[in-house]
């Protein structure tokens, strides 16, 4: 069965870290864009960060850049997001996902570039 499977979500106050990482089951990321998605409740689905696996090239939404990190794992052989200085607005499920990795073309910051997701991981920001 082909999924991916988030972790490393949790509770943290803020000012604090926490590393994601995003592990594929029944395939590898090689020929993939990655990226990583979060939802509020009542907001919809935006795109965090994503990266390129054949040429680790990465895009951020504004908000999080200088914060937050995409990199390749090649230990663990997963896509992690690395979040620092955690503010109460980052609370949110947040999701990875796979999508076409264009060659010409940053990896998408839009949900529907992606159409294979996740299952979530919670992360709450809270003192």
């Amino acid at each position: 069965q082909l999924q991916l499977v988030e972790s490393g979500g949790g509770l943290v106050q803020p000012g604090g870290s926490l590393r994601l990482s995003c592990a594929a089951s029944g395939f590898t990321f090689d020929v993939y864009a990655i990226g990583w998605f979060r939802q509020a409740p009542g907001k919809e689905r935006e795109a965090i960060s994503c990266i390129k696996y054949y040429d680790s090239s990465t895009n951020y939404k504004d908000s999080v850049k200088g914060r937050f990190t995409i990199s390749k794992n090649s230990v663990n052989n997963t896509i992690d997001l690395q979040m620092n200085s955690l503010e109460p607005e980052d609370t949110a499920v947040y999701y990875c996902a796979t999508g076409r990795a264009g060659v010409r073309t940053p990896c998408m910051m839009i949900p529907i570039g992606y159409n294979r997701w996740g299952q979530g991981t919670q992360v709450t920001v809270s003192p």
